[in-house]
């Protein structure tokens, strides 16, 4: 069951699944239809799951719970899981890397593997003011709060010493 993405408690879990291109102009209805479709089938327990998504820069795919009366049983990650799965391989994308690195550049969002990434940081394309998204969150207030952040305050901080 989908409500409004405000309605979410901030302490409630999130996903934030990263595109590993752009969403193409035409995908973007097809994807909302998508998602609509499996948050208002989503049970646990059979139980339906207040749930809410956006989608972000045309590259993120995020998904909250309020899990504040249902509890999500193993059953329904993995059908969240599978769902992911066949959305991979409906756009041809990757969607379930959490370790490859999204980042802006300028007002666009690029999105390297890590070792791509590590390259950019010792060629200096990168530098301590490029804001990098921690796709690693788990609930809404770090969403709202630690998401988009300086890659000094990320795990990929290290790695410009």
């Amino acid at each position: 069951m989908i409500i409004d993405f405000n309605e979410i408690p901030a302490w409630c879990k999130l996903w934030v699944f990263p595109s590993s291109r752009k969403f193409y102009d035409q995908e973007i209805s097809s994807i909302t239809e998508t998602l609509e479709a499996f948050l208002n089938s989503w049970t646990s327990n059979n139980e339906p799951i207040k749930s809410a998504y956006q989608l972000k820069y045309e590259r993120f795919i995020i998904i909250a719970v309020d899990n504040s009366e249902t509890s999500l049983s193993l059953k329904a990650h993995d059908q969240l899981s599978l769902f992911i799965l066949e959305l991979e391989k409906k756009l041809d994308v990757i969607l379930l890397d959490k370790i490859n690195v999204c980042y802006k550049q300028g007002e666009f969002v690029q999105y390297k593997d890590l070792i791509e990434f590590k390259k950019l940081m010792t060629n200096k394309s990168v530098s301590e003011k490029t804001i990098v998204f921690d796709n690693m969150i788990t609930t809404k207030e770090e969403l709202e709060n630690d998401w988009e952040i300086n890659i000094t305050d990320s795990w990929l901080g290290r790695f410009l010493k």
